[in-house]
This record gives C-alpha cells, structure tokens and sequence, in this order.
C-alpha cells in the first residue's frame, strides 16, 4: 500500500484549498454567465454571477474534496448553478453551452496554470518547493474535474452533450432513466474507465505542463 509522504501530503491539500477557491467557484461561474448570456437571468437573480467562493461551495462536497484529495485523486462538488433551460435563446444548443462552460473553464485554469508552472521552471526562480510541486497538483485536479464532468451521466455536465442528440422523446426517457440509475450508471462506469481516465487525465496533465 501506497502513502504519500508528510510534504506530498501538504501539497495535495494546499492544491485542493485552491480547488474550493478557484476551481469550484470558476467552473460554476461559468455555468452561471453562460446561461446568462443566453438570456436566462435566474443565477443571477440567486447571487451566483460571481467567483465569490462562499456562494457557490458546497460543504459536503468541499469536505469529501478534501478528503480524497488527500488520497491522492478528487471527488467533490460545489452548489449547482440554477437556470432555467426554458429561457434560454436555443434550448437545446443553449443548455449545451451551459454545461459545457463549466468544464471549459476549469481547462482553461488549468492552461494558464500551466503556463506559471512552465515560467517557474524555464526561468530557474527561486521560489519555495512547495510552490511547483502545488501548481502542478492544482493543475491535475483543474484536468480531472473538467475530463470527469464531460461523463455522459445525469449529473455531469456531460450528460447535455449526450441528449443533444437524441430525439426529443428519446432525451426524455433517458433522462428519465438516468433520473433514476445515473449514480450506479455512474459509479459502474468509473470503475470499469478507471484505468482509461487516469491515462487520459495523465497524458493532459503531462501535456500542459511539457514533459
């Protein structure tokens, strides 16, 4: 059995604390904004147009974040972002858009993460150790929450991009299903990609940060 040392440790929940203070609060912003931007005013009428960490977090999912990130990997989740798919300018297209914002945004936190991370190393600063060593887990779990929100599993934001194309009927009764069984459809199929998720989260972690 694997046990991270004192300083691993230390970085892992010094990443996950910058998790709850930008991941979380940036992902579900962007949710927020782009259901906005689509004419649907009801996270904003909720407070949530902001990256105010105390809106949008959580406890129990700030908790189990922390927690596991201890053990080496990320399971959390911050408040979902309200909307109204009825106002938004393309129902369909638009509710795509919102669910695909929030992944985005972590991604994009994670490149501009990436590229602190790189300047650190090619300009030699003399920085404190802990301070790469926790970007570069602030990176891997910016990668694991957008890669692990695309699942196509209800409530994933993933699980939009799914019904897009399905008829209309067919979105229904899925979502209907998945209503029902999407946490065991869920857990299953995380088990069974566990090996492919981790190279994949592995191969962009790697990518953004080049080596």
């Amino acid at each position: 059995m694997y046990f991270p040392s004192i300083d691993q440790l230390v970085y892992r929940l010094i990443a996950a604390g910058l998790v709850l203070l930008i991941g979380f609060p940036v992902h579900e912003a962007a949710h927020a904004w782009s259901a906005y931007l689509q004419g649907d005013a009801t996270a904003k009428m909720f407070g949530r147009l902001t990256l105010n960490p105390r809106v949008h977090l959580d406890p129990t999912g700030s908790l189990l974040l922390i927690i596991s990130a201890a053990a080496g990997w990320v399971i959390g989740w911050a408040k979902p972002t309200p909307y109204n798919a009825a106002n938004l300018r393309d129902r369909r297209n638009g509710e795509v858009l919102v669910a695909l914002a929030g992944p985005a945004a972590n991604m994009a936190v994670a490149v501009v993460a990436a590229l602190v991370f790189r300047l650190i190393l090619s300009l030699q600063l003399d920085l404190p150790i802990a301070v790469p060593y926790v970007l570069l887990y602030f990176i891997q779990y910016q990668v694991i929450l957008a890669i692990f929100n695309l699942l196509p599993i209800p409530p994933l934001d993933g699980s939009a991009l799914l019904l897009r194309f399905l008829s209309p009927r067919q979105a229904w009764e899925v979502r209907s299903m998945l209503s029902q069984y999407g946490l065991i459809v869920l857990l299953v199929i995380v088990v069974l990609l566990a090996p492919v998720l981790s190279t994949v989260i592995s191969t962009v972690t790697r990518a953004l940060v080049g080596y």
